[in-house]
């Protein structure tokens, strides 16, 4: 199955894996090519079997490295109103910060 963790970066979770890259919710305070760890790690799984956290595993970390920002897709948000004339249509596209997981220990 391989080495991956599951990490909760400010309320939200994601599975890391050696290599991947991994979407989270833009931080303005980091810049490209800077290096992010992130220890709030919430099950570890390796070779020698799977750790979970109550709430965390205690010495548990992820590695990355920022690649940069980008945004997602579209999402249209159309609101209607029957018989009352009243539509509103509303575009949105979040934006996310890349990252590159580098190390899980």
């Amino acid at each position: 199955m391989g080495t991956y963790a599951i990490v909760n970066d400010r309320g939200r979770r994601f599975t890391a894996r050696p290599g991947e890259e991994v979407w989270i919710d833009y931080r303005a305070d980091l810049a490209k090519g800077a290096t992010i760890t992130f220890d709030q790690v919430e099950l570890l799984s390796t070779d020698g079997g799977i750790k979970v956290g109550t709430p965390t595993v205690s010495g548990a970390k992820v590695v990355a490295e920022v690649k940069g920002e980008t945004r997602g897709k579209k999402i249209t948000v159309f609101k209607y109103r029957r018989r009352k004339s009243s539509r509103r249509k509303h575009g949105s596209r979040a934006f996310y910060t890349c990252v590159a997981i580098q190390k899980i220990g």
